[in-house]
């Protein structure tokens, strides 16, 4: 090797050897938005692992589900009122919940007892629609019930 060579080599080692200049703030943000880019870039590419989403209480029951058709009860098993409304069917009853009075209401349903409920979990086998039927107190409750569930059935 020549002498030439040499220095060059030592020259090199020296600017290897040197302290890190102090990189100011704007330079950290600049290289931490780069690596952000990168990771994106490199996330629509499928490079990079998936995340797993937390699954919330509210969203377990939002699977997309094949609407059922409506269950019409015999004149046997049809739900007679207080007031003289016969139901035979879940869309009758959410008619029905309309116009009933607190009274009708109350003496179908209290502490004990959630006819409402009951025929409908035993006769119409809706047994998710009863079990929010009896948390319903008054006849507009029971009526959000009966609407929001009325949405998995074909009318």
């Amino acid at each position: 090797m020549s002498t030439s060579t040499t220095r060059i080599k030592k020259t090199t080692n020296k600017v290897a050897k040197k302290a890190p200049a102090k990189k100011s703030q704007s330079t950290t943000k600049k290289a931490a938005v780069v690596a952000r880019n990168r990771t994106a870039v490199k996330a629509r590419k499928g490079t990079v692992a998936k995340t797993t989403r937390k699954k919330s209480a509210k969203t377990t029951g939002t699977a997309v589900t094949k609407k059922r058709p409506v269950v019409h009860a015999s004149d046997e098993t049809s739900f007679w009122t207080t007031d003289g409304q016969i139901l035979n069917s879940i869309v009758a009853l959410n008619a029905a919940l309309d116009d009933m009075q607190e009274a009708v209401y109350q003496y179908h349903v209290d502490k004990n007892r959630h006819d409402f409920a009951d025929w409908v979990e035993l006769v119409l086998g809706d047994v998710e629609c009863a079990a929010a039927l009896r948390r319903a107190k008054t006849p507009q409750s029971a009526r959000t019930v009966m609407v929001r569930h009325l949405k998995f059935y074909t009318l």
